[in-house]
């Protein structure tokens, strides 16, 4: 039988037909069928006849020929379970020819199956009943037609201008009025529709999460495959919606087929991977979502796990020269991220833009299992064991022409358990990474022959929470006023203006303790670099061996993204 919203006439709107509606109709079976679809309609006569049909068919019939004696029984249970087994949209049975009333065994198969049966009181002219039906038919699939042409050439033009995927799944919505969602092999969004998330709650259902598991849809829902040449990418689903003349199905199948000429274009698929995680990341920092629920449906849509699991914000940037394309770069950072956290874990990653960190910087949200014995180490002062594996995948997928001195800097925020902290946990760790990786000395590092430094915030909690409040006017004024002794000695220039003087308090702020080291990180000698020491007492007016003058200080260069 034809689903309720392909572009043909309904058994409801048949019955409005003047011809018919001489017939003084009763509907005696089949009130919730009448959204069924009338293909064509089909005068019936004779025992063979019901053998002959297609499905679909709206079926006129006044039972001649049918077995009519009481020893016929068994034979007219055949015939009519023959004529349902059809599957018609409809059976129209005329009275007073040969029946009296509608036979009982009919009655009983069309109630089975749901079939709207009409009896008819009166005697009319099938004839015209059935030209009137053809006629609407004909005008439905016309106008199908029409829509179908429509919408291929809204599609086609999509695919010439190269329109984004996210841009194309809206269009399809509105084209069909009803909201779309597209999602991989996997069954995690790559994109939806609109803005409104709640729609995704059905991607974010537990039984959904399962490894493989199809989400469980609602009633009305149509769905197909985005596939070609033999590989399948994804599905596209439209949540229920209005009708539509070319029908919904042919619509969503129009659809699909421009994706997967996109997808074949995209021969590396970075596109649908990072489509769903930059829309995602876009959404949960700008906080385009209504509370906890609907931020936790769109996490898990996207195939980040939430319920019995640790969540961590962290960011991946490369530091040093890379010795080849950025694009390359990022492609590596990224591969190798995923590789270190499966299969146990889970990770969503997209470039960082805008202020919030620098620009060869991957944002992250993983979960982890609870006793993933990557968590354990978070706090400890030995080589961290994400770290390892993140530096173990790096080195299988390196070119040999990489400098030596290039590494991938990892900055991990504190663990969480909702998805708010782990929002905040991921927006604090990046603006306390956005500047200062590459001399980073804060928290564990990797071994020496490793790609790869590690921050932790748990390590470095003064960094963490005041990156976190650098946007307040207040702390920036702090800075400002506390240091401008020493900004406007840099701005200057001529003799005694050395313009170093912010980084050589930088560098003494990160080894108060060790005047050698931090010279060392200065690139000045030992009496150069205490002069300038020297120097910023003077100009600021402190003492650098009070604990609370190398506090506030600290404070303030953290502020400015200067530590």
């Amino acid at each position: 039988m034809s689903e309720a919203n392909e572009p043909f006439p309904s058994i409801s709107d048949v019955l409005g037909i003047a011809e018919l509606a001489a017939g003084a109709p009763e509907l005696v079976t089949g009130e919730t069928g009448l959204d069924r679809r009338v293909r064509w309609a089909h005068v019936v006569a004779g025992r063979e006849a019901p053998a002959l049909l297609d499905g679909g068919e709206l079926v006129l019939t006044t039972g001649a020929g049918w077995p009519t004696a009481d020893g016929e029984a068994a034979a007219l249970d055949a015939l009519v379970h023959t004529l349902v087994d059809a599957d018609p949209a409809g059976i129209v049975f005329e009275l007073g020819t040969h029946f009296d009333g509608a036979p009982a065994q009919l009655i009983e198969a069309c109630v089975a199956r749901g079939i709207p049966l009409i009896v008819l009181h009166r005697v009319v002219r099938f004839v015209q009943i059935t030209q009137r039906v053809h006629q609407r038919v004909l005008a439905a699939q016309n106008e199908a037609l029409e829509a179908r042409a429509e919408v291929h050439a809204m599609l086609t033009e999509l695919g010439l201008n190269r329109s984004p995927v996210d841009y194309v799944v809206d269009r399809i919505a509105a084209t069909l009025g009803a909201p779309v969602v597209l999602e991989d092999a996997g069954h995690r969004v790559v994109a939806w529709s609109g803005d409104d998330a709640t729609v995704l709650q059905h991607w974010a259902a537990p039984e959904h999460l399962v490894r493989g598991a199809e989400p469980q849809l609602p009633d009305g829902t149509t769905r197909v495959p985005v596939e070609a040449q033999g590989t399948r990418w994804g599905s596209l689903t439209a949540l229920p919606g209005p009708a539509h003349a070319a029908g919904r199905a042919t619509v969503l199948e129009l659809g699909a087929f421009a994706l997967a000429l996109a997808r074949l274009a995209d021969s590396d698929g970075d596109t649908w991977l990072d489509l769903g995680s930059r829309r995602l990341f876009d959404a949960v920092l700008s906080g385009r979502y209504t509370g906890e629920r609907e931020l936790a449906s769109q996490l898990a849509a996207a195939g980040l796990p939430l319920a019995g699991r640790v969540l961590v914000g962290a960011t991946i940037t490369g530091t040093g020269d890379f010795g080849a394309h950025a694009s390359l770069e990022t492609a590596i950072l990224q591969t190798a991220v995923r590789r270190a956290v499966a299969p146990e874990a889970n990770v969503l990653l997209t470039p960082a833009t805008g202020a919030l960190a620098g620009p060869r910087t991957l944002l992250a949200l993983m979960s982890f299992p609870e006793s993933d014995p990557r968590l354990g180490a978070f706090h400890a002062h030995q080589q961290h064991p994400l770290a390892a594996r993140l530096s173990r995948e790096l080195g299988m997928m390196l070119p040999e022409q990489t400098p030596r001195s290039w590494r991938a800097h990892l900055s991990i925020g504190v663990t969480a358990t909702r998805p708010r902290a782990l929002i905040s946990s991921l927006e604090r760790v990046a603006a306390a990474t956005t500047t200062g990786t590459e001399h980073s000395s804060a928290g564990p590092r990797s071994g020496g022959d490793s790609r790869v430094t590690v921050q932790l915030a748990a390590k470095r909690p003064l960094a963490y929470l005041v990156r976190g409040l650098a946007g307040i006017p207040e702390l920036q004024e702090f800075a400002e006023t506390l240091l401008e002794p020493l900004l406007e000695h840099d701005r200057g220039s001529g003799a005694g203006h050395s313009g170093d003087l912010t980084l050589v308090l930088a560098a003494y702020l990160s080894h108060p303790t060790n005047r050698s080291l931090a010279a060392q990180q200065a690139r000045l000698s030992r009496s150069v670099f205490y002069q300038r020491l020297a120097l910023i007492e003077e100009l600021a007016g402190v003492d650098l061996a009070d604990g609370e003058t190398i506090a506030a200080l600290t404070v303030a260069l953290l502020a400015r993204g200067e530590l």
